[in-house]
């Protein structure tokens, strides 16, 4: 992080303490602030913990659908090289069986978006009261507050977006990584050497990202009061430092994208030269291979975006409290 950036965010925070002066004396009873020190003490964990405490029923319905949904999806591959063997044995009737696995599986993916929409929707609209209110508790200024608020709706859309997709990714990571091991044995054993390069590497990866997101969002729990108050040099440093931090988050994900890239491309090497040696080969089983790996492949791909969204809401958990209980 360079020197000019530092600067630049320190600059800010002078210029937001002269425009708003001194923080006005708190209205609110001691007894309040005492049972108050406690609510700052929350982590995401626990706030993850407390939602689906709070939305058991709701939560099993969708979660049980995404485990639906990628258990047709890892099936897909296998059923697709059973097949394309059918076909080209002349035995059409057994290869529409596939289309029956693909239609149950859109008809799946279907039910569960229809019924992610209504069930996070519902969470998030009984969510933003406790914690507006408990951010008053705490004598947060209204910018924190908004923005707080705002912040809150990361914890419903780990449920709704999230969750769903870091399921389907370890899903199919590990499951297609089983499966090559189980149909060529040497390609499988490449994924999983694979795998444990990444899970090497992703500590350090998030620990950054948790650090950049810290300093994105407390700049952004500054910004109705900057755009109330200060003038359009200071506006202008705060929207040129959101700018880096969000480049520099970018950034991040794309070099570990061009990685994962490189990794896949060894794993496609290994593959081929695998089949390649193998005498007489069954095209289903080649299919099988090579739908295998790529999903595996893809699904890899998820893990920046998925490191960088865990690394967010670690940072948000520690400002948001929803006030449901742990």
């Amino acid at each position: 992080m360079s020197d000019r950036s530092r600067i630049l965010e320190q600059s800010l925070n002078s210029s937001a303490y002269y425009s708003f002066g001194a923080p006005m004396p708190s209205t609110t009873p001691q007894i309040l602030i005492e049972e108050s020190k406690k609510i700052g003490q929350q982590s995401a964990s626990q706030t993850l913990k407390a939602i689906a405490k709070a939305y058991p029923g709701k939560l099993f319905c969708t979660l049980s659908l995404v485990a639906l949904e990628n258990a047709l999806l890892l099936a897909y591959p296998l059923f697709a090289g059973f097949a394309v063997d059918s076909i080209l044995r002349g035995d059409a009737s057994s290869a529409l069986f596939y289309a029956a696995v693909v239609m149950a599986f859109w008809v799946v993916g279907a039910a569960r978006r229809a019924l992610d929409t209504r069930t996070f929707t519902r969470i998030y609209a009984d969510l933003a009261v406790p914690v507006i209110l408990n951010q008053r508790l705490q004598n947060h200024s209204t910018s924190k507050a908004a923005a707080r608020v705002v912040l809150a709706r990361d914890f419903v859309d780990f449920f709704e977006k999230h969750v769903p997709v870091i399921a389907t990714a370890l899903v199919s990571i590990v499951g297609a990584a089983a499966m090559l091991l189980v149909i060529e044995p040497w390609v499988g054993l490449a994924c999983f050497v694979a795998l444990l390069l990444c899970i090497i590497l992703l500590p350090r990866f998030a620990r950054r990202n948790e650090q950049l997101h810290e300093r994105l969002n407390n700049r952004l729990e500054k910004e109705i009061g900057l755009v109330e108050k200060v003038g359009a040099q200071t506006l202008r440093r705060h929207y040129q430092l959101l700018s880096r931090l969000r480049i520099w988050l970018s950034d991040r994900e794309a070099v570990a994208y061009l990685f994962l890239g490189a990794l896949a491309a060894l794993l496609f090497i290994v593959a081929i030269s695998q089949l390649a040696l193998s005498p007489a080969v069954k095209a289903g089983h080649v299919y099988a291979v090579m739908t295998y790996l790529w999903t595996f492949a893809s699904s890899l791909d998820e893990a920046p975006g998925m490191v960088d969204q865990l690394a967010r809401l670690k940072d948000i958990g520690k400002r948001v409290d929803p006030g449901l209980g742990n």
